[in-house]
């Protein structure tokens, strides 16, 4: 017995999201794994990101979603210098089906989690070489 299709994420609603859904559908070729990113995997991965407790748990989950959905995370510093959160930059690349809304939210979780854990920012920072050693 044939094991049944995975979900895929719902179309937006007319004008409110440049994802491309439709086009990457019609595609051929095209990676679709982005679109087995339910609105319902969206809020367990915000969780998810919201709970990390290491630099070694968020490059872990960076990889994971890179390996699942293809979609790539820059995180780093701002060339200005950090004395606050601000100064930590987390950027999730356009691609095709990933929505304006998850583009936001993840980084968002992921400021979160730094928030709570500051010690995720210091290694971090140690990580770029900003703390010598």
């Amino acid at each position: 017995m044939n094991a049944p299709p995975p979900p895929i994420r719902t179309e937006c609603p007319p004008g409110s999201c440049v994802c491309q859904r439709d086009a990457l559908m019609q595609a051929s070729g095209g990676d679709t794994r982005i679109l087995r990113l339910t609105r319902e995997e969206e809020k367990r991965l915000v969780q998810r990101l919201v709970q990390i407790t290491s630099l070694a748990d968020l490059r872990h989950m960076e990889r994971r979603l890179f390996e699942q959905l293809g979609v790539r995370l820059t995180i780093g510093t701002s060339p200005n210098g950090v004395r606050s959160l601000r100064g930590i930059t987390v950027l999730v690349h356009e691609q095709p089906g990933l929505c304006r809304k998850t583009r936001q939210a993840i980084p968002a979780a992921i400021k979160k989690s730094m928030e709570t854990r500051s010690g995720i920012v210091f290694e971090l920072l140690d990580e770029g070489g900003l703390f010598g050693g």
